[in-house]
């Protein structure tokens, strides 16, 4: 009965519009005092904020914002985009593909989505519109490809998810790297069957000669330079992912600065960064709690014993992971779905005897589909904002990319090593 409140009670602040930090904060310390009275509640109140947030791993959530925020104020995505625009000249769909692949390149060296997804409609909807190209087409790439922020590291989504599940930060971020090459081909097929299927709504770009490519990717430099300043150096053990998001975010201020931003720019990235991280720690320390209470209720053993016991095959139980992770996602962000699903899904797939890292993976892919799909996916309405395109138009242009989605999920739970190759190869 009183893991029954504590979970009602978490539902119906979030129903009334409450923050999602304030309202597990809340529930969890009313199941807290129901569950063990207000010794217990005060003594895990009076430990939770530090150890939560006060680890040495949490660094790397505000270096890696920040270095987001100095990429955004230094324009360095323009680049990028520049690249990719000229050497997919006159392929058909040649911006949309530009837009896939700089997507995938800011995904490389920043682990924001919604910062990506403000980029790429600053970057390269204008551009496609401009040239003829279907919005729906048009908004349908740019939102979905904003969501490879979160898997391709640095991602701030993996580290959460390690955060929270106590997992390896360096082999979360690192397993994101094939996954993130296999779901940007995905969305680069899935353009090029729209564009096959509709050749009118992505009319032919302009001819680059080969001196103008290799011109253009002269300014690949800085993309190259940040992407080893943190993958690069986590991968091969020269740093820690602590270590490799100061880094990261050095190398972001020193483009900056190179690029001549205005110091208000570099003030306001600062001060967006801290607002962030203030609200990711605030939310982290109300799953702790609300988590704490979980476990001392015994909600997560009884579910666990009832899914493992109830002779569901054990791929089924996955396949139904997945499922609730897509209803999800449609009415909340990825960070309060991990919030709230990985205290009880994390040991349940250790009970199950599969990898938490390869299933964090599907989960943060799932959490892209949820990004894009009504009613509350987050990119749609950020590209809504930017272009003034209705969101309803941005939706219908993102379901090719669900399905397709939804087939690449299907690869890698069929195919483990996906996911899991890249990592096992680390040292330690």
């Amino acid at each position: 009965m009183d893991a029954l409140l504590g979970i009602f009670a978490l539902f119906a602040l979030l129903v009334i519009g409450a923050p999602v930090a304030l309202a597990l904060l809340m529930s969890g310390a009313l199941g807290l005092w129901l569950v063990g009275g207000s010794q217990l509640l005060v003594g895990i109140l009076g430990t939770t904020a530090g150890s939560s947030i006060q680890g040495y791993e949490f660094a790397t959530v505000p270096m890696f914002i920040l270095m987001a925020n100095f990429i955004i104020s230094s324009r360095v995505s323009d680049d990028m985009f520049n690249i990719a625009r000229v050497w997919m000249g006159r392929t058909p769909g040649g911006l949309a593909h530009a837009t896939a692949l700089t997507g995938a390149a800011f995904g490389a060296i920043s682990g924001s989505s919604t910062a990506a997804a403000a980029t790429l409609s600053a970057t390269s909807i204008p551009g496609m519109l401009k040239q003829g190209y279907s919005p729906k087409l048009a908004t349908g790439v740019a939102a979905i490809s904003g969501t490879l922020s979160m898997l391709i590291p640095p991602s701030v989504a993996m580290i959460i998810y390690a955060l929270l599940a106590e997992l390896s930060v360096g082999r979360m971020l690192i397993a994101g790297v094939i996954p993130g090459i296999l779901v940007s081909l995905t969305i680069l097929a899935t353009v090029a069957f729209l564009v096959w299927r509709n050749p009118e709504h992505a009319p032919a770009g302009e001819r680059y000669t080969l001196r103008e490519k290799i011109v253009a990717t002269k300014s690949a430099w800085s993309f190259i330079f940040l992407f080893l300043m943190v993958t690069g150096v986590i991968y091969t053990g020269i740093a820690t992912p602590t270590e490799a998001s100061a880094f990261g975010a050095v190398g972001a201020l020193f483009l900056a600065v190179l690029r001549r931003t205005p110091a208000k720019e570099l003030i306001r990235a600062g001060v967006t960064t801290a607002q962030a991280t203030c609200m990711i720690g605030f939310i982290i320390i109300g799953a702790l709690v609300f988590g704490y209470f979980l476990t001392l209720s015994q909600v997560t053993q009884t579910i666990i014993d009832t899914l493992v016991n109830s002779g569901i095959p054990h791929i089924g139980i996955i396949i139904m992971l997945v499922f609730i992770y897509l209803i999800l996602g449609c009415f909340m962000d990825i960070i309060a779905m991990l919030i709230l699903t990985v205290p009880v899904v994390y040991p349940l797939i250790l009970q199950l005897g599969y990898d938490p890292i390869w299933f964090a993976v599907v989960t943060i892919v799932m959490g892209e589909v949820g990004m894009v799909t009504p009613p509350l996916g987050m990119n749609a309405f950020v590209i809504a904002k930017y272009t003034n395109i209705p969101v309803g138009q941005i939706f219908e242009g993102s379901i090719p990319h669900v399905i397709a989605h939804l087939i690449a999920v299907a690869l890698l739970i069929a195919f483990p090593e996906l996911v899991l190759w890249l990592p096992n190869t680390m040292d330690g």
